[in-house]
């Protein structure tokens, strides 16, 4: 006697579902940034490390190996520490990050900061030994710098919250202006040491000087009002007028004429003070960004909390005449979502999903607004680099003249910086 395993459909999924689903998938993006919190604050702190590392690494070698020997390997020994604490808090998101990724992106320019970090000890002994210039060290350095601060660009990219991605936006902004200022004290070093800055080393600073600038003026756009207060104390301190006194005797003196060189060190301590209060705003930004995501978290965890137990509610009334969910053309809003018995039991049902759903809709069509502006401050920071590679490729130019012809080009044309980008990459892909 043949027998039939008897078959059992799936219940199918209802709108409750989904909706409840929806909301999870907020707390869990929230949740995410709450743990990657502590990856950026540590990298915040290691690029602040590494960068003193390569200024004194900048004196050690510019000097022939006479200057900061003590300073540089004390530098050595907090970024060891600090890449400590980086390994330590990537490994507590590891999980997370590779389970359910987010961005391979993000996951490929974390793997080549740690390979940078694996090259490091080897970029040490070469200045240690002197077998490195220090425009090579520096290059080495700016390198693995940057790819630490991408990091932070592609979980700002990843964001779903204004809010919180409007704070990752200003803080990698302003990482990238601290970046470009330490680099400025390098070549404002290597010029006040050397007695003269001649055409190369004028048109870097000033390009480094622009660079930062745009930078900044994106972080003021994004910060909250704390950091902007510390922002505009760090603008209002003696010491920038002094370092565009500097600047301006850097930029206009001319090769011909000779600077005291007793400068370099003047301008390195005004700089290096000037980087160390940039941090102090740096973590201000960071201390925001963490309290935003332990408060978006809580709402997000009770309006979770508060939406199951509404639905819940309502998955309690009479299951006697189980409504119908009817979706009503749009230009009939005072009967949408509504179904009908006998009773009305299932109109207030179905009008209570429908408004729920729609409630949803809302508020996340209301963040997608709101988010807009940040992922365009990041799109438009994309499109300017490919612009400037598309330029270094088709000229045979370098980075700095790359940015320089980009300038020219929206200044020319009286458009903006990010236009004047898009148009090249848009004409690049229609050649291709």
């Amino acid at each position: 006697m043949n027998t039939r395993r008897k078959q059992h459909n799936p219940t199918p999924p209802s709108a409750a579902d989904y909706l409840i689903a929806s909301r999870q998938c907020e707390l869990m993006n929230l949740q995410y940034f709450l743990q990657m919190g502590k990856v950026v604050q540590s990298i915040s702190n290691l690029v602040h490390g590494l960068q003193r590392e390569r200024g004194a690494s900048n004196v050690f070698l510019g000097s022939g190996g006479e200057k900061f020997v003590t300073e540089r390997r004390a530098t050595i020994a907090e970024s060891e520490r600090l890449a400590g604490i980086f390994e330590q808090a990537l490994a507590e998101v590891h999980e997370e990050l590779t389970a359910h990724p987010v961005s391979s992106h993000l996951l490929n320019h974390i793997a080549s900061a740690l390979h940078g970090l694996e090259a490091l000890p080897a970029l040490r002994v070469g200045v240690e030994n002197r077998t490195l210039s220090a425009a090579e060290a520096t290059d080495a350095y700016c390198g693995l710098i940057h790819e630490f601060i991408t990091v932070v660009f592609e979980a700002a990219d990843t964001a779903v919250d204004p809010s919180i991605a409007g704070l990752l936006v200003a803080m990698v902004h302003l990482m990238n202006g601290k970046e470009f200022c330490g680099q400025e004290r390098a070549v404002g070093s290597a010029g006040f040491s050397s007695g003269g800055f001649d055409n190369a080393l004028s048109t870097r600073m000033m390009h480094l000087v622009e660079a930062q600038e745009r930078c900044f003026d994106v972080f003021v756009s994004f910060a909250d009002d704390q950091s902007r207060e510390l922002w505009q104390s760090l603008r209002g301190n003696d010491r920038e007028t002094e370092i565009e006194r500097l600047r301006q005797l850097g930029c206009s003196v001319g090769r011909y004429k000779s600077l005291d060189p007793e400068l370099a060190d003047h301008w390195f301590t005004l700089m290096s003070e000037r980087m160390d209060e940039l941090k102090k705003v740096e973590d201000a930004v960071e201390g925001s960004f963490h309290t935003r995501c332990v408060e978006r978290f809580a709402e997000a965890r009770n309006s979770l909390a508060h939406q199951e137990t509404l639905i819940a509610s309502l998955d309690q009334q009479d299951t006697s005449s189980q409504p119908l969910l009817v979706l009503c053309d749009s230009g009939d809003d005072a009967r949408a979502g509504e179904s009908w018995n006998s009773d009305g039991v299932g109109q207030q049902f179905g009008r209570s999903i429908f408004d729920l759903v729609q409630e949803q809709t809302r508020r996340l069509q209301q963040m997608n607004d709101e988010l807009q502006s940040a992922k365009e401050a990041l799109e438009d920071r994309k499109t300017q680099e490919k612009a400037v590679l598309l330029l270094m490729d088709h000229r045979k130019i370098d980075n700095d003249e790359a940015h320089r012809v980009l300038r020219k080009l929206a200044m020319d044309q009286g458009k903006k910086l990010p236009e004047v980008a898009r148009a090249l990459v848009s004409m690049a892909d229609v050649l291709k």
